[in-house]
């Protein structure tokens, strides 16, 4: 006997409602990137390996999925290295290309690549998918959406106001209330990485307090030993893991911690001006909060930093993040060009709607109305009906084949199909249809011109 197919771990199948529910959050969040501005562009699932290795971190870099070389390309693969136990560098020289880890690297290329073609500030948007060699759990896949929208070409801080702002329309638009839109400012890290004498290690020091909420304080802690950071330096971030309160008494122990850094003192000013905007602004149903741990382990950003997060009660990691990124288009030889931009993370907003009940139940893969086929001429008006019902918004179809009858009523109640059309040879004859409705059982015999008053 042959064994049941199967697909990779981390991957999906989507049934037919699931699509159909997936569909319902990309609309909403293409219709919001769309009324604030932002444009589409699509890039390959796959880029070349020198164009991803190297901007997402050490941690980043090893969950890139990369692609062998086929033919020929085989030979350029380093023996040497594999001889001398070098696995990094022999797995780089058997591949030349990868699958896209995020939609931000790829975008800046694509920036550099088309920029006599773009008008600055280019605010973009992009629905695709990304892939990461992660280990597979509970709303953590290999294969998954991300949803993004980006600007280029301008420091003003009014595009993190715009984000944040846009973050909460989103879900205010999914009825996904109790959001907290988290932020912190890349300058501080630095800042307090400092003044705690450890500025040599930042990347270290910022990857490890970004695993606060997966691995605690003391994880947290070990890490930075491990990494190099005297206990000395652990000792002065000790502030970190207890602040609390509103955010004006949180900014007001950043001054006091950071008062003798003029980066991590621009930070707390970048921050406050964020802060003050949306205090006037106000937010639909999502609440702004700052978060001193966030770090997000990626080491392009510079300036700002945004994680979202579930409602309380919620079992589930981030649900879009971001930041402000100054200097990424560099790495492909466009200087000086600063972008901001956020990802919403499309499977973890599914199941959290699903858990929460929030899906519409308008939104369904049902159809509104099957019409039995008799046989060719009845079959043939009934298409003349589906046609009339199609063009006033109501999603038909034709049973295709003219079997028994007790065999298309089958199908109407698997599929839940509400409504019931039969044209038999009377019917047709007196250009009547019956409709017959699946729910309640009561049927009614109308002109086809006045089919639609049936429902």
């Amino acid at each position: 006997m042959a064994q049941k197919p199967s697909i990779p771990k981390g991957t999906r199948d989507f049934s037919p409602i699931e699509v159909t529910k997936r569909n319902y959050i990309f609309d909403i969040i293409k219709k919001a990137f769309q009324s604030f501005g932002f444009q589409p562009i699509e890039t390959p699932s796959f880029e070349k390996s020198e164009t991803l290795l190297g901007k997402y971190g050490e941690e980043g870099d090893r969950l890139i999925f990369k692609i062998l070389n086929s033919g020929e390309k085989v030979r350029k693969a380093d023996l040497k290295a594999l001889e001398d136990g070098n696995l990094a560098r022999f797995s780089n020289s058997l591949s030349e290309k990868a699958l896209r880890y995020d939609l931000t690297v790829p975008f800046a290329r694509y920036v550099v690549q088309h920029q006599n073609d773009i008008t600055f500030p280019f605010k973009r948007y992009q629905i695709q998918p990304v892939w990461r060699a992660d280990r597979p759990q509970h709303g953590r896949f290999q294969e998954f959406f991300q949803c993004d929208a980006d600007v280029v070409g301008s420091t003003s801080l009014w595009q993190e106001v715009e984000f944040v702002q846009l973050y909460d329309k989103v879900f205010s638009e999914l009825g996904l209330e109790g959001v907290t839109i988290k932020i912190n400012n890349r300058k501080i890290l630095s800042g307090i990485a400092e003044v705690i004498g450890a500025k040599d290690k930042l990347i270290d020091f910022t990857v490890a307090l970004d695993k606060l909420d997966k691995i605690g304080e003391q994880g947290v802690k070990d890490e930075m030993l491990n990494k190099g950071i005297s206990a000395e330096a652990i000792e002065k971030v000790q502030p970190l893991f207890g602040f609390s309160g509103n955010l004006e008494e949180k900014l007001n122990q950043l001054k006091g911690l950071l008062s003798t850094s003029k980066q991590g003192m621009e930070g707390i000013s970048e921050l406050e001006f964020v802060f003050e905007a949306i205090q006037t602004l106000g937010l639909e149903t999502a609440t702004l909060d700052l978060d001193i741990t966030l770090a997000r382990g990626l080491n392009y950003y510079t300036g700002a930093i945004f994680e979202v997060s579930a409602p309380e009660g919620v079992k589930m990691g981030s649900i879009g993040g971001g930041g402000r990124y100054d200097d990424l288009t560099g790495i492909f030889g466009l200087k000086d060009v600063s972008g901001v931009g956020i990802s919403f993370g499309l499977d973890r907003i599914y199941l959290v709607l699903e858990e929460l009940g929030l899906f519409p139940e308008t939104v369904s893969d049902k159809v509104d109305v099957l019409c039995i086929n008799f046989g060719e001429k009845e079959a043939l008006a009934s298409l003349k009906l589906i046609k009339t019902l199609r063009e006033a918004g109501k999603s038909a179809e034709l049973y295709p084949d003219n079997a028994k009858m007790k065999k298309q009523m089958n199908y109407a109640n698997k599929r839940e199909i509400p409504f019931v059309i039969l044209i038999g040879e009377d019917e047709l004859e007196n250009n009547t249809c019956i409709v017959k409705n699946m729910i309640d059982g009561t049927q009614k015999e109308v002109p086809f011109d006045e089919v639609l008053t049936a429902f």
